[in-house]
């Protein structure tokens, strides 16, 4: 885990609201600030719209009310002093049927810091041949190459939407670990996923999306020490929310006696979304 200091807001989000139908708002004066030095992990239900915040966060989509600072720009704007220190991620990408050379010859002069040595260190980590033609790839190899692309770009804003989707389970942790690594006290890292199992162990704050708004956001230290999160052999009122497991339950509840317990994310995303009413009072 990583708890670095020195840390300013590089996004600020003011009332954002937006939506793809005027009947169907997916934001609703949403706020909220992200500051450099942390992995923020950003979940929600499908159609919560953690596509869209990133989309909006990245330019690629305009606000309907509110104000957006990313780095001091407003992203709408596109300016490319802003775009060439952000690396997007998308869960749906495009390769064109070219070598890897050919592929960095048009893309890396975009980006003024891009490491190509980082990039031939990330690609050996992934196992992926630098004269491959990324054509001929896997959907899991162009996955890994478009991630070990965006790092080499040293942009500061890192925004990934599904990274795991495609990779097997050593992939996986190829991808855990390069990420783990890739942190920086310059860099802000978003990435969105609703395999909140990938997530265990790299992200230090977790931002959760339900509703039109922001239904949690804590650092996994805070919720730690206001929650506390053990398997039990039988539920009473203590308990905010539980699960059955083969033993018992797995159960969430309020921190009282400072007990240490690793955060379970997938029973917290379940918690927040049946029982926002117990949780808001810890977070507010």
């Amino acid at each position: 885990m990583y708890y670095l200091t020195n840390t300013v807001d590089m996004i600020e989000i003011n009332n954002l609201n937006f939506g793809y139908s005027k009947h169907k708002p997916l934001f609703k004066n949403m706020s909220m600030r992200l500051s450099n030095g942390h992995i923020y992990g950003l979940l929600g239900k499908n159609g919560a719209g953690k596509s869209t915040l990133l989309k909006n966060l990245a330019g690629l989509v305009y606000p309907q009310g509110g104000q957006l600072n990313v780095m001091g720009f407003n992203p709408t704007k596109r300016q490319p002093a802003l775009l060439s220190q952000i690396c997007f991620i998308p869960e749906e990408f495009y390769l064109p049927p070219v070598k890897i050379d050919s592929y960095l010859k048009a893309n890396a002069p975009f980006y003024p810091n891009f490491d190509h040595e980082y990039l031939a260190t990330l690609l050996k980590e992934f196992d992926i041949p630098a004269g491959n033609k990324l054509i001929d790839m896997s959907y899991g190899q162009k996955k890994k190459f478009i991630i070990a692309f965006g790092l080499a770009t040293q942009a500061k804003l890192v925004i990934m939407d599904e990274p795991t989707n495609g990779l097997d389970i050593p992939s996986k942790a190829q991808f855990r670990k390069i990420m783990a690594s890739a942190l920086t006290d310059e860099r802000c890292i978003i990435i969105s996923t609703h395999q909140v199992r990938d997530l265990d162990n790299l992200i230090d704050t977790v931002i959760m999306l339900d509703e039109n708004d922001v239904a949690l956001k804590a650092s996994v230290e805070e919720i730690t020490t206001k929650l506390t999160f053990k398997r039990v052999k039988e539920i009473d009122e203590s308990i905010f929310y539980a699960e059955p497991s083969l033993s018992g339950y797995n159960a969430v509840m309020p921190n009282y006696h400072h007990e240490e317990s690793k955060l379970d994310m997938e029973l917290l995303f379940n918690a927040i979304l049946a029982e926002k009413t117990k949780f808001k009072p810890l977070f507010s």
